[in-house]
């Protein structure tokens, strides 16, 4: 009989979400397969695949295969000025997705998985798959996924989502009780984050991403302040790559951002095995 699952806590940051790849392959290799995944947004999206079985390498390829063609596509000329829906088209990410995993629905995984997403009307954390609500994945990701401005809110079951991150870019709050141990790799928006360069975003895309990246680096201290001044919680490994701003995106770097998971996975178990 087999005891509590490790965790994996997979956060949202768009195209680094690669860097989960290079986590999750150092975890396995240091003997640590989690047995639950918990993420959000295109985090989701990487625990979706390694739950439903896939190694790394197979993983990593489908993602670039997806390529920002199928992540960020444009709409074809913004006409409606700010009464346009998004900025991107949602099927296309849709499409993607659906190609990018290898199963439809969450009974079918080999690990369970659970997906955060956000009631863009309450406010309320919503939860699909283990602990939550079981819905078509590709339905899961799309609302994780649909972060305000960039994507459409997606409309399941009478509520309008959007990404999770809006809640916790990292979501631990939603870590059973049960868990023996919780490791999460963050990649999400925070105040350590490295430049990179000029913002290519025009000014009002600009003010939005700023904005947004500054409260969810807020939320993401407070997650984890709060988790470690509470003596009850198993015990926690935090990965944090290093990561760069103004990359949602770019897609074209995931193998960058693999190898840099790996780096930083490595490096974080090193130090615990330490004890530093």
């Amino acid at each position: 009989m087999s005891g509590p699952p490790v965790v994996a806590v997979l956060s949202g940051g768009g195209a680094k979400a690669a860097a989960h790849i290079g986590a999750v392959r150092a975890l396995v290799e240091a003997g640590i397969r989690p047995g639950h995944y918990i993420a959000t947004s295109l985090g989701a999206a990487v625990a979706a695949g390694f739950a439903a079985g896939l190694d790394a390498d197979d993983l990593l390829e489908r993602l670039v295969e997806a390529g920002a063609a199928g992540v960020a596509r444009a709409r074809l000329a913004p006409l409606g000025g700010l009464w346009i829906g998004s900025l991107m088209r949602a099927a296309p990410l849709r499409r993607a997705i659906e190609r990018f995993l290898p199963v439809r629905r969450f009974g079918e995984l080999e690990v369970p998985l659970t997906i955060t997403a956000t009631d863009l009307d309450t406010g309320g954390r919503l939860l699909f798959g283990a602990g939550g609500e079981d819905v078509p994945i590709a339905d899961a990701l799309m609302a994780s996924c649909a972060l305000p401005l960039f994507y459409p809110a997606v409309t399941l079951q009478g509520r309008r989502l959007g990404d999770g991150g809006l809640r916790g870019v990292l979501p631990l709050d939603a870590v059973p009780a049960a868990a023996a141990r919780v490791v999460a790799v963050d990649i999400g928006p925070g105040f350590d984050e490295l430049a990179a360069g000029p913002s290519p975003y025009p000014s009002l895309l600009r003010a939005h991403s700023d904005a947004t990246g500054i409260l969810m680096a807020e939320n993401t201290a407070l997650a984890l302040a709060l988790w470690r001044a509470t003596p009850t919680r198993p015990p926690l490994l935090v990965i944090r790559p290093r990561v760069e701003r103004n990359a949602t995106f770019r897609m074209d770097r995931a193998r960058d951002y693999a190898e840099e998971g790996y780096r930083a996975a490595r490096l974080a178990l090193a130090a615990e095995a330490a004890g530093t």
